[in-house]
């Protein structure tokens, strides 16, 4: 080797910029990833609670019965969990047809439903 002559290779400086910028991308891709993982846990959760509101309207139509105008809770076990349902039955003003408004909560306490579902009930 000359004694004068450059040799070539990454500097330190350089060095330490490809990390940074390789750590900021590994750290966007894990915030990614586990922002998805949040999504589909919450997608499952509303997907549950929805079911468990469809239950409980056919449970209403398969019943044949006509329902009271009132208010009724109660819980449901799907998926290995205890959903907390409330349904509301109200008059419409066709007298042969009752409004129902079906709320579920994953906790008994918590204050805003995962899911609420709507439906009607013919008199027969």
């Amino acid at each position: 080797m000359k004694p004068f002559e450059r040799q070539r290779g990454f500097t330190l400086l350089e060095v330490i910029v490809a990390l940074a910028v390789i750590a900021f991308a590994l750290g966007a891709a894990v915030s990614a990833v586990s922002g998805n993982t949040r999504n589909a846990a919450g997608l499952q959760q509303r997907t549950y609670a929805h079911w468990v509101a469809a239950n409980k309207l056919a449970e209403l139509h398969l019943s044949r019965q006509w329902p009271a105008t009132r208010t009724t809770r109660g819980s449901s076990l799907l998926a290995r969990h205890e959903w907390f349902w409330e349904m509301r039955v109200q008059e419409t003003p066709d007298r042969s047809v009752r409004r129902v408004d079906i709320a579920v909560r994953a906790a008994e306490d918590d204050d805003s439903p995962v899911t609420s579902l709507t439906g009607f009930v013919g008199q027969r």
